[in-house]
């Protein structure tokens, strides 16, 4: 009889023996991981850009932004969407002397609640000068 796969419980006067197989369930690997992540990008006043974002897993991930550091609020924001595959869309970049909204550092962040959360690169939004 091999005890090295067993654990041994005494238990009043009954000797228990428990399978480890019971203890110790092997968790499967699950690839978690950006596909394609944002880049540098120049955009032009008043014009769209995308800041492209996807992420590879077998269960559905949670895609949001961040800009300078802090979450967007896309569900407020009639400019800014979030694509299917997780990608940014700016439909019309704002950007004036005194005002410079969308030009910034964002991060693509990817949530699968069972797996944990990655985030992408910093990617710099740059706008044109006239």
């Amino acid at each position: 009889f091999d005890y090295s796969k067993f654990v041994v419980l005494v238990y009043s006067k009954f000797l228990i023996l428990c399978s480890l197989a019971v203890f110790a369930v092997p968790r499967r690997f699950t690839p978690f991981y950006f596909l394609v992540e944002p880049a540098d990008t120049l955009a032009v006043r008043g014009a769209s850009v995308t800041l492209n974002c996807s992420a590879l897993t077998e269960l559905s991930p949670k895609i949001e932004w961040r800009k300078d550091g802090t979450f967007l609020n896309l569900a407020s924001d009639d400019r800014r969407q979030l694509l299917p595959d997780g990608s940014l869309l700016i439909s019309s970049v704002v950007h004036s002397k005194h005002n410079k909204p969308d030009e910034g550092f964002y991060q693509c962040v990817a949530t699968v609640d069972s797996l944990g959360t990655i985030v992408s690169r910093t990617a710099r939004l740059s706008v044109a000068g006239q």
